[in-house]
């Protein structure tokens, strides 16, 4: 990975992308930027259900913005889901370019408590930290303190840690450095 490039969908709060830019930049050691164009969330929405589908978001993503990125995180504040799940946090392309992430059940005041803006950033990095690490190839990590740990409520990503552990750092850095099979 040579570059993360950030896609606002919807609005978004410019300081979390600059902070987020920040703190992905580095983590992974690149060179990471916000894009000026944004993604409309409209055609992604799922009336009955109230909510976005991510799995509609990473298609039009990859479609719109996917030719020529590196890495493509889409960052909203919107609420997401995939069919089989009442929500998700994020989603990603297992080996591809594109992830979304999604702030908002990463927000206390979705849980009825007082905002925390630094909260908020932290679990958002994790949270970003872990679908790039899909997009690199890595699936769910045992240890509950990596970012690659799964997570499926809110209270599991305080838990983790903002970065990877020695050992999916050690295997994202391997697919990242494997040269493609030569096809006869």
């Amino acid at each position: 990975m040579n570059r993360i490039d950030l896609l606002a969908i919807g609005e978004t709060d410019p300081v979390m992308m600059e902070s987020l830019r920040a703190a992905l930049e580095a983590e992974f050691g690149v060179r990471c930027q916000i894009l000026e164009a944004s993604l409309d969330p409209a055609p992604s929405f799922h009336p009955e259900r109230g909510q976005y589908s991510s799995t509609d978001i990473l298609d039009r993503m990859q479609k719109q913005f996917g030719s020529g990125v590196d890495r493509l995180l889409g960052v909203t504040a919107l609420d997401l889901y995939v069919p089989i799940l009442t929500f998700v946090f994020g989603e990603a392309q297992l080996n591809g370019t594109c992830a979304v992430v999604s702030t908002h059940r990463l927000r206390q005041e979705f849980y009825g408590l007082p905002a925390d803006a630094g909260l908020l950033e932290v679990r958002l990095l994790k949270e970003a930290v872990h679908e790039l690490g899909h997009t690199l190839g890595l699936t769910h990590c045992e240890d509950y303190r990596c970012a690659m740990a799964a997570s499926h409520e809110v209270e599991a990503i305080d838990l983790k840690g903002r970065s990877l552990c020695h050992e999916c750092r050690a295997r994202a850095l391997a697919l990242m450095t494997r040269k493609p099979a030569v096809k006869r």
